[in-house]
């Protein structure tokens, strides 16, 4: 089965919000859908986290290299491509759409198999896994009833971040996270994300540290981006002394990147983000390298439904995994799979057993949102 032709498309018009210091506006295209092409008429869904013209050029400039190539092989074609882009773009947009073409290589594989891609990556472990609702960060009596109306949704997990945290003074952060604890109640987890990749992040190691231990008064299950992403001997420090456990990880890409942070002992918990770190293929070597370093795994999903999908199929696949992402009130994740998502009755997300990815996209909604049906 040979790869004939690879197209995308960028989603627009309701871009949510990303708690960024230069906001994203409705028409912002930052997500990429991505449908990989077969001469057996199979075709396979992949989403990149990077906008549809970086992504295009990527896909004009690999076309020598994945034209007429075996599609039932995606790790092997995945590295292929990026054996032979060093010098084109290593952990930039040539390798966010790289992301997107090794999912759809993924879900390709799992149909033309009849098995999901869970199953392909090694087995399951569960057949349901907990998604955690993430929510920007509002001054804390919209933060207690936006969280008050998620969690009336069944939620059973929530995290929020970025927004006034850390970026007004430390009562206010305080502020908002008893206002939080009090709305999800102590029998839910709790996480707190700071957002210290948005441009010009002003703080450093002594307000991570000063605020960890605020948050391990409120029994905060992680502490997500407390410090620049560069700054490994900080987190290295800041994991040692924080009486909350350290996230991080979600703007590395390849598993290269992440090396020397799992071998340092930065992180208790990785989040590589599958749309842009290289795909399944690449999140599986960073997932196995995290379980040699005694590191948590769970992925970053501020994407798509078919970012979901594939952070489902990764969670099936790691016994140690028992959490996703999911971007509450995103119509780029609730609306355009056929049958959308639903939560169970202990709010637990479902892992789909179908072929592949085992997601549909809605295809009329994907035109709505892309203005393009040449996806097909």
């Amino acid at each position: 089965m040979k790869i004939r032709d690879i197209r995308c498309a960028g989603l627009r018009g309701a871009t949510p919000e990303g708690g960024w210091s230069t906001e994203l506006k409705p028409e912002d295209c930052v997500h990429t859908l991505v449908v990989v092409h077969t001469d057996a008429g199979v075709h396979g869904l992949g989403s990149v986290f990077t906008n549809d013209a970086l992504v295009r050029a990527a896909i004009a400039l690999l076309e020598p290299l994945w034209r007429d190539e075996n599609a039932l092989e995606p790790q092997r074609v995945s590295e292929k491509l990026h054996q032979h882009t060093f010098w084109t773009g290593r952990g930039g947009s040539v390798t966010h759409a790289i992301s997107g073409i090794d999912i759809a290589l993924w879900d390709i594989f799992g149909k033309a198999t009849s098995q999901p891609v869970g199953r392909l990556l090694g087995g399951r472990y569960r057949e349901r896994v907990a998604p955690y609702a993430s929510l920007l960060m509002e001054e804390p009596g919209r933060m207690r009833d936006r969280l008050l109306e998620v969690k009336a949704q069944g939620f059973r997990a929530f995290k929020i971040g970025w927004g006034p945290f850390g970026r007004v003074d430390a009562r206010m952060d305080e502020r908002i996270v008893r206002a939080a604890r009090e709305a999800v109640g102590d029998d839910s987890r709790l996480m707190v994300d700071a957002g210290a990749s948005d441009a010009f992040w002003p703080n450093g190691l002594k307000w991570a540290l000063n605020t960890s231990r605020m948050l391990g008064e409120y029994a905060v299950d992680w502490f997500e981006e407390a410090l620049r992403p560069d700054a490994l001997d900080d987190f290295v420090i800041l994991r040692r002394q924080s009486p909350v456990p350290i996230a991080g990880g979600e703007v590395l890409t390849r598993r290269q990147s992440f090396q020397p942070f799992l071998a340092a002992g930065a992180f208790d918990i990785v989040q590589p983000d599958v749309t842009k770190v290289g795909g399944i293929s690449e999140e599986r070597a960073i997932a196995t390298m995290a379980e040699d370093h005694g590191v948590t795994f769970v992925p970053h999903g501020w994407n798509t439904a078919v970012g979901l999908a594939a952070d489902l199929h990764l969670a099936s696949a790691f016994p140690g995994t028992d959490l996703v992402e999911y971007l509450t009130g995103s119509p780029f994740i609730d609306e355009i799979t056929v049958g959308g998502w639903q939560l169970d009755a202990d709010g637990m997300l479902t892992i789909p057993t179908g072929p592949g990815l085992g997601v549909e996209l809605d295809r009329a909604a994907v035109a709505r949102y892309t203005g393009d049906s040449r996806l097909w």
